[in-house]
């Protein structure tokens, strides 16, 4: 994962653009969402995923390397060591979930039949190699603190799931709403809080969400978006993240790969959370139907801060 273009670029858009950087805190970011969804269920793979589920197949690889991008301080420079140095400082400051947090933080789900792309979809459970009773999850919702200066109190919410309706890995960086003094009675819930979308998959790209006056006589606000599109700036091949990866290896560099103390910090992280499901059956709010975008508890998540999840948008 950390082979692909759009996911080192993270780095690039968040240290050299002075104009965001400085945004980038707990004074002015309400909370981030960090998304992957896949719109495929799991196939074949009912051995694997009986064996991992989606918390050890995504979030403790994937979601956490971009997690901990999205949010490390700063390196003291670019070499391998300096920025893994900070990522591994990130994830050491992820705060500790133990069962009870486990309980209000972790949600999980699991997939019963349903309609994908006008299609009938089965369940799990109906899925080859898969057990007829399984509890392994297909779904997994987190609400994370990091305890450190720049993030204290800011929620990131990590999602990602198997057979949601769109197949995308987006984080969404949500800004803290201006006072409502100004625009409440013409706006009411029209005026969106901003908000910055970058795109790792597919249609990669960065998008920017502000509120602008609808043309007209009257005072009327209405969100609308900025795109950066990645085909459209550079239309130039890229190279796949294998190939990207395997260049790097045989180069000697490491930025790319993962240093043992930081998967070991971050298996801690996924260990709390599975020892805080032991022998615990799913409920009825944890299934949801293949084709839509998860169980009902995922919505109680984030509800519970006022929050919502919002859908990845396609940038073309």
């Amino acid at each position: 994962y950390l082979g692909k273009e759009t996911v080192q670029n993270i780095l690039m858009f968040r240290f050299s653009n002075s104009i965001f950087e400085r945004l980038w805190n707990r004074n002015l970011i309400d909370h981030v969402q960090i998304t992957v969804s896949e719109k495929s269920g799991v196939g074949q793979r009912g051995g694997y995923y009986e064996e991992a589920g989606a918390l050890r197949d995504m979030v403790q690889n994937h979601m956490l390397q971009v997690l901990s991008l999205v949010a490390m301080e700063p390196p003291v420079s670019l070499e391998a060591e300096a920025i893994r140095d900070e990522k591994v400082k990130l994830l050491k400051s992820i705060r500790p979930l133990g069962p009870d947090d486990v309980a209000r933080q972790v949600v999980r789900g699991q997939y019963f039949a349903g309609t994908v792309n006008g299609q009938p979809a089965p369940g799990y459970r109906q899925e080859p190699k898969v057990k007829p009773d399984s509890n392994v999850e297909t779904y997994v919702a987190l609400k994370l603190f990091i305890d450190n200066w720049r993030w204290s109190s800011v929620p990131f919410y990590l999602r990602t799931g198997k057979y949601l309706p769109q197949s995308a890995s987006e984080v969404r960086v949500q800004f803290r709403p201006t006072p409502h003094v100004l625009f409440a009675a013409q706006c009411g819930q029209k005026l969106d809080p901003n908000a910055l979308a970058l795109r790792l998959q597919p249609n990669e790209g960065i998008s920017l969400h502000f509120n602008g006056k609808v043309p007209g006589m009257s005072l009327g606000v209405r969100p609308v978006r900025m795109h950066f599109s990645y085909d459209s700036e550079f239309g130039a091949y890229t190279p796949e993240a294998y190939e990207r990866l395997l260049l790097e290896a045989i180069a000697g560099d490491a930025t790319l790969f993962i240093r043992r103390d930081e998967v070991e910090t971050a298996w801690k992280i996924v260990d709390s959370i599975r020892n805080g499901w032991e022998n615990k059956p799913l409920t009825n709010r944890e299934f949801y139907a293949a084709g839509t975008w998860g169980p009902v508890a995922a919505e109680d998540l984030l509800a519970q801060s006022g929050h919502a999840w919002h859908e990845p948008q396609v940038i073309k």
